[in-house]
């Protein structure tokens, strides 16, 4: 990974973008786009959709969700107290003690989230499994009327965003689901163009997606391609307590996953695996047998049907503020698309037989 990629990646995990609020993190994918994309458009969902040899025949979609799960502001309190809507899904356990962002019009309000202190909690309240609706914001206001002077109803909210190196190239922050995976797509698609494409390759950078898929939809209707992969995170199983019988066996560091089930084209999985296997690039392969909770659910059934794939990142603690992946597999994933799209010369090769 090179500077400026690596300091993509930095301003991917460190920019807001709650569903509905991604424009922040589009800016940031258009701004490192724009010097090697043929095409840059945004549509009227909010879809950043980037081309490289967009005149071919045959078109290939790569899609990473921008969005992040986060808060909605939905009550200011007499006191001047926030009280909040979750965006997507939350384990609210994960949000107790946290430092917090509102994102005002007026620039980034920081806060906490808290609830009452154990020393004031009965016994049943102990034992008992917090609820989002029983915490609230603080941003140190004195009543309702300071407060409404710096946020108002309807502004977003996210964990504090930044991010830590660990040992071993690892990273751990809030948003890796799924900034990397926007990572990957755009990388993806420079090195692809570097590479020589015969296809017409469009990497979108989703939105909406933690609240239902929807922005790979409506970028998929409109792109129209056959060939689609979806880049996402998936659970490492490498921490304790994981289910390997259930989720298989994906270690962090050990590659980006090749995803093997129904809502995969056999012949797509197929090729990136032995590009894998002719490029010296470690992957992963893990089963599901159902449709995937990710953008490649809708790209398989947009209009006519897309020969779909997922390659996913490793991903400890998804959905908190400590998610933990590597920059090795991010910088693998991509090598891997690129070489895939440089290699697609006609989509009819993927038709089942």
């Amino acid at each position: 990974m090179d500077e400026a990629a690596r300091q993509f990646f930095h301003q991917l995990v460190t920019t807001p973008g709650v569903s509905g609020f991604e424009q922040p993190v589009q800016r940031v994918v258009r701004g490192y786009a724009q010097p090697f994309a043929e095409q840059v458009e945004t549509d009227l969902h909010g879809n950043l959709i980037l081309a490289a040899n967009p005149t071919a025949a045959t078109r290939i979609m790569l899609a990473g969700h921008a969005d992040q799960i986060g808060l909605i502001l939905s009550h200011i309190d007499e006191d001047g107290y926030l009280y909040t809507q979750p965006v997507g899904g939350w384990d609210p356990q994960q949000l107790v003690g946290q430092q917090m962002v509102v994102w005002s019009k007026r620039g980034p309000v920081p806060g906490v989230i808290a609830r009452r202190a154990i020393h004031l909690l009965d016994e049943a309240e102990r034992n008992k499994v917090v609820a989002l609706k029983s915490l609230w914001i603080d941003i140190g206001a004195s009543n309702r009327q300071q407060a409404e002077s710096l946020v108002e109803i309807g502004d977003s909210v996210t964990l504090r965003l930044n991010h830590v190196e660990l040992a071993n190239g690892l990273v751990s922050g809030p948003a890796m689901d799924n900034r990397t995976g926007v990572w990957v797509v755009v990388e993806g698609l420079r090195r692809a163009a570097k590479l020589g494409l015969k296809s017409a390759v469009y990497s979108a950078s989703t939105v909406q997606e933690e609240i239902g898929l929807r922005g790979a939809q409506t970028a998929a209707y409109s792109i129209h391609p056959q060939i689609g992969i979806a880049v996402d995170v998936t659970h490492a199983t490498d921490s304790p307590e994981s289910d390997r019988k259930q989720q298989g066996t994906v270690k962090i560091g050990a590659g980006p996953v090749i995803v093997r089930g129904p809502n995969m084209n056999p012949g797509v999985c197929d090729r990136l695996e032995q590009l894998a296997q002719e490029h010296h690039l470690p992957i992963q392969r893990v089963a599901l047998g159902r449709a995937a909770s990710n953008d490649s659910n809708v790209m398989q059934i947009s209009r006519g049907g897309m020969a779909t794939a997922v390659v996913a990142i490793p991903n400890r603690y998804m959905h908190s503020a400590v998610e933990v992946v590597s920059l090795v597999d991010l910088d693998h994933a991509a090598e891997l698309i690129a070489r895939f799209c440089a290699s697609v010369s006609d989509h009819r090769e993927f038709i089942p037989q």
